[in-house]
């Protein structure tokens, strides 16, 4: 399984909660570190489609989400945390060569921030009041379909399910 549970050691049950996304756990230890004085509760989750089932159960109050992880990448993600809630507050994580997407990444998903790692403690300081700021729109969410044709597969199949035949072709 590629999520584990709560990391933190803040034993404060209403302490905020972070899904942190990223399958390079160097670098989710630095997100970590960053914000120990945050006093997050932290789950780890190494893949974005165990990331949208993990947000829905647990329902985090910030997630930082690498745009390069296995199974379902991280704009798509958080597309699909979007569509599940409106005010999810989503950062980005990616490294410099990958500015240009994570920036429009960021905008398709209404992303609050979006951050080159290596992350710092720094880094988040500068955009801290993005991340508690106003939620963007989402306009992403209108092409989710096109994005991630292979997610319409389960989808087709119970749609499909209730019509009746197709009749024969003229």
């Amino acid at each position: 399984m590629s999520c584990m549970g709560l990391v933190t050691d803040v034993d404060d049950e209403n302490a905020p909660i972070v899904l942190l996304v990223d399958n390079n756990p160097m670098s989710r230890r630095r997100i970590e570190q960053s914000l120990r004085t945050k006093e997050f509760i932290f789950i780890n989750c190494e893949d974005g489609d165990n990331a949208v089932d993990v947000y829905s159960e647990h329902m985090p109050d910030l997630v930082i989400m690498a745009l390069d992880i296995p199974s379902m990448d991280g704009h798509v993600a958080a597309l699909e945390i979007r569509e599940a809630d409106s005010e999810a507050r989503i950062i980005f994580l990616a490294p410099s060569r990958l500015a240009r997407i994570a920036e429009a990444a960021a905008f398709s998903a209404g992303a609050v921030a979006w951050l080159q790692k290596p992350v710092t403690a720094n880094l988040f300081d500068e955009v801290w009041d993005k991340v508690l700021g106003p939620i963007p729109e989402a306009p992403g969410l209108e092409d989710l379909d096109k994005l991630y044709p292979e997610g319409l597969d389960k989808k087709e199949e119970l749609s499909l399910a209730g019509l009746p035949p197709l009749g024969e072709l003229p």
